[in-house]
């Protein structure tokens, strides 16, 4: 790790990291592409217990926004993500090394960086509005779309409780 970066890794707090393709080039460069990326990060999803709150892949970087692994380090999920797309991909280098990686602290900041990383395709020109940008996490907020990636958010945490009770919403009761 260069001197000087510091990671807050193990604090229980949601992350919003960014990394890059190799000398920021665009390296999604097809929809074949972006797609293997989300079904990549999916398999990460899975494979070290973390929940994807939001995300979008932009032609030359990643956003996400997610939580510790719920063994090992962030930075190992990470890892385990560029390179298996990279091998995946099978075109050689692929990202820059290293990411940017910051500890949300509160629900606002949180709110923020969903909104940001949602607002980015437009931003960049990739599209006009934000639910047109295929790969990102906004449809699944604004349309409540199912994508390949699963995104931890209320709906998702609904529609798991109401699998749990074959279907039917829980009454709780409230002692008092």
């Amino acid at each position: 790790m260069p001197r000087g970066l510091k990671r807050w890794q193990q604090s229980r707090q949601t992350h919003f990291v960014t990394f890059t393709c190799y000398h920021r080039r665009p390296g999604f460069d097809s929809p074949a592409v972006y797609d293997l990326f989300l079904h990549v990060l999916e398999s990460t999803r899975r494979r070290f217990a973390l929940c994807i709150y939001g995300y979008a892949v932009m032609p030359e970087h990643v956003h996400l926004l997610l939580s510790e692994p719920v063994c090992g380090l962030l930075a190992d999920a990470i890892h385990g993500l560029k390179l298996s797309f990279a091998k995946r991909l099978g075109k050689g280098v692929f990202w820059q090394k290293r990411y940017y990686d910051r500890n949300v602290r509160d629900e606002q900041e949180f709110k923020e960086k969903l909104r940001y990383l949602h607002r980015n395709p437009v931003k960049q020109g990739l599209c006009e509005h934000p639910q047109n940008w295929k790969w990102s996490s906004f449809r699944h907020y604004a349309l409540r779309e199912k994508a390949e990636v699963e995104i931890e958010s209320e709906w998702t945490a609904r529609d798991r409780e109401r699998h749990a009770t074959g279907g039917k919403d829980r009454i709780f009761l409230y002692p008092g």
